[in-house]
Parts: C-alpha cells; structure tokens; sequence
C-alpha cells in the first residue's frame, strides 16, 4: 500500500534554498515549465448540505487495494480531511492537494470547524467560521465542504457522508481529552497519511504579526486605521506617529547619501576623463612646441636660412681666379654744377678710402653677424668714419687746387 502511495503523493516539503517557480520544488514533481491549460473550476465548492443525497442507494465503502488500482468514473472514492484553516495558506492548500491526489479518481470532501468548537478545544482564531467556510470554498482541489465539522469522527458521520478514507498528517493529534483523535480511524483502516509543508502555519504567521506589532499597527495607522480600531493607546499613537516622522527623515537622510555617492562618482569619473584629455593634448602641444622652437626645430632653421640669405645680399661677388687682370681706367671727374671744383669721390685718395671700407665691412659683418642687422648697419657707419679720419673735402666746403672753373 504505501509503495503504490508513495509514488503519487508528493511530499511538498518546501525548501527555502533554490525554489522554483511558483515556490515549487524538485520534490513537488512539478515541471518547470508546461503547456498553458484552463484547468481551474469556475464556480466555488458546494457545502454538503447544498447538496441532494440518494440514500436509497447502499453505500459499500471501498478498500484501499481498490481505491489504488482505480474506480469506475460514476464511483470515486470519497477522501475525507478537516481543519480550522485559520488564515488560509499555502501549506493548508498543499495538504489538500494531498489528499486529492491520493487515488485516481477522488472526491475530496473537506470539514471545516466552527468558531464555537475551535474556541473551545484550540483557541482564538483570527478568521470567524464563516470566512474560513469562504477560503476552503475557493480552493480548486475541493469538491465539497462541510460546515461545522465535528472535532472527533463519529461512525455515523462518516455514513452520513458516505466517507471512505480519512486524510491527514500522521502525526498525532493530541485534543479534547485524547491522544490522537484519528486514533480509532487508524484502527478501523480509513487513515490516509499526508505530510506537512515544513515552514508555514497557521501559529508560524501569528507569530510574526506578535513579533512585529508596532511595525503593523503603524502601518495600519498611516493607512486611516484609527487608535480606537487598532486598540492602540494614547501615548503608543503618538509614539507611533514620531516613529513615522523619525524613518522618513531616515529615509531622506539615505537617499541623499545615496544621491551624494552618485554624483560623487560621476564626478570621479568626469575629472578621470578630463585628465586623461589633458595628457592627450598635453603631448601633443608639447611635441608641436618642441618641432617648432626645439633645438632642431623648423625656426632656427628658418634663421639660419634668413642669415645666409643676409650674407649673400651684403656680399660681393667675386671674380675669378683665372680671369686676366687689368688695370681699370680712373672715372672721369665730376663736376659739380655751377662750382669749378671736382667730386670728391674722384680723387685717387678717396678710392683708396673705400675700397677699405668695403673689406673692413665684409671682415665685420663675418664676426659680428650674430648681433642682427641693426648692429651691422651701425658698425658699418662707424668703419666708413674711422677709416676716413675726417669727413669728404666737399662737406667741409674747400675747393682743390686742380679744380677748373667751368
């Protein structure tokens, strides 16, 4: 029995490391992914007493060999499973997924105690009875509910709902007095044992609503809920309410050091470009500068260019070596006008005085060509008047004696 079972129940044990979709888990048997189908039921389970029974008919329970090889369509097995279900979960969800699966074909009845029993045998419950009734209702894997449930299954409940096997945890259910109310089902063979979804309950979700109380009452609060509703007093309304201010300006406070550490980086990131394009442009300004003023570079080729453009201007030509020489003929005499005296550059001794000058300006400029052309023009007026030793005969106003009036 339980090696034909154990095969179809899944274990639904949740597992907080690595869930897959939906929160399902290798152990649900659930693919990850599968073809898209509407097979969810479109109108709420019925409650029992909704529902017309034929009581003429006999009712034979089914064995559990039976139940497992599969019943004809028009006969399902009849599984039955109670529960307070307080605050409906997903681990309530799982054991009735359970429960309906156990056979091929199933009809799973489930009971749902009233406020009054679960009162008295377990404690206050945060839903009443008649929204407990509605979750049950609503979940896909019921076919039927009973409201006000017995809290021990007696055998004329269990013919009254022509109930075949009885499904729940195999942990034992010590209540009113007893301990383990499934006890005698067990012993009568009706028991079907589900497994637990470690990690959710019903008690699990009231403790973190204890745990975190004035996290949801001032959540409540802000939400219009008043102190009155919330069962809040006085002084706790306020505190809550300072407590509100209080992480809201924490939470300014964050968002402009987050703000600041954005900016700051993009700063960081701006300057670590500009940096970078001011080496670029700094290299290559540098190279420019160094092709143009360096000590190769194209302005001191363009000086010396100039300089020996200046020496060849200034600089006669000279002739040959192997050209004849001859003695050149004397100019003639110039006469000044309306004077009978001669020029006098015409004189012997005034030719002898330039021709001097000349190479005297030729031997200065060689040595003295790094000072510039301002330099040579002025010590090149300044050789013309040391060589002469006195200024032209015909500035000083005299006549020659060779002189002819005209």
């Amino acid at each position: 029995m339980d090696a034909q079972n154990s095969a179809k129940v899944n274990t639904r044990k949740r597992r907080k490391e690595a869930p897959g979709p939906n929160g399902a888990t290798e152990e649900d048997g659930i693919t990850s992914k599968m073809p898209r189908c509407a097979v969810g039921l479109r109108q709420p389970a019925p409650f029992s007493d909704e529902i017309e029974v034929d009581f003429n008919k006999p009712y034979v329970r089914v064995t559990m060999e039976e139940a497992s090889r599969g019943t004809p369509y028009e006969r399902p097995v009849r599984v039955y499973a109670d529960g307070i279900f307080d605050l409906f979960h997903s681990g309530h969800a799982r054991a009735l997924m359970q429960a309906k699966n156990l056979f091929p074909n199933t009809y799973l009845i489930v009971g749902v105690c009233s406020d009054e029993l679960t009162h008295n045998f377990k404690g206050f419950t945060v839903m009443n009875e008649s929204e407990r009734y509605d979750a049950v209702q609503h979940c896909r894997y019921v076919d039927e509910v009973v409201r006000n449930a017995p809290w021990t299954l007696t055998p004329e409940f269990l013919a009254e709902h022509r109930i075949d096997f009885v499904a729940h945890d195999d942990i034992p259910y010590s209540s009113a007095g007893s301990d383990d109310v499934y006890k005698h089902i067990k012993e009568a063979g009706m028991f079907a044992p589900t497994q637990r979804t470690e990690g959710i309950s019903t008690s699990d979700i009231i403790t973190r609503i204890v745990r975190d109380y004035d996290v949801y009452a001032r959540r409540n609060l802000q939400r219009g809920y008043t102190a009155k509703e919330l069962n809040v007093s006085f002084i706790n309304e306020k505190k809550y309410h300072l407590q509100e201010r209080v992480d809201k300006v924490k939470k300014k406070v964050k968002d402009v050091e987050e703000k600041s550490k954005e900016f700051v980086q993009k700063v960081e990131e701006k300057s670590i470009d500009l940096i970078q394009k001011w080496e670029e442009k700094s290299r290559e300004f540098i190279g420019n500068f160094l092709e143009m003023f360096g000590p190769e570079g194209a302005l001191k080729h363009m000086l010396k260019e100039g300089k020996g453009r200046m020496l060849q201007a200034i600089s006669p030509k000279q002739s040959p070596s192997s050209s004849p020489t001859r003695e050149r003929s004397p100019s003639p005499s110039f006469r000044w006008p309306f004077s009978g005296k001669t020029s006098p550059s015409s004189s012997p001794a005034n030719l002898s005085r330039h021709k001097a000058a000349a190479y005297d300006i030729r031997y200065s400029y060689l040595e003295q060509s790094k000072f510039g052309p301002d330099v040579l023009l002025a010590q090149v007026q300044l050789g013309l008047t040391e060589k002469d030793g006195q200024a032209p005969e015909s500035q000083q106003g005299g006549h020659t004696e060779d002189s002819v009036d005209p």
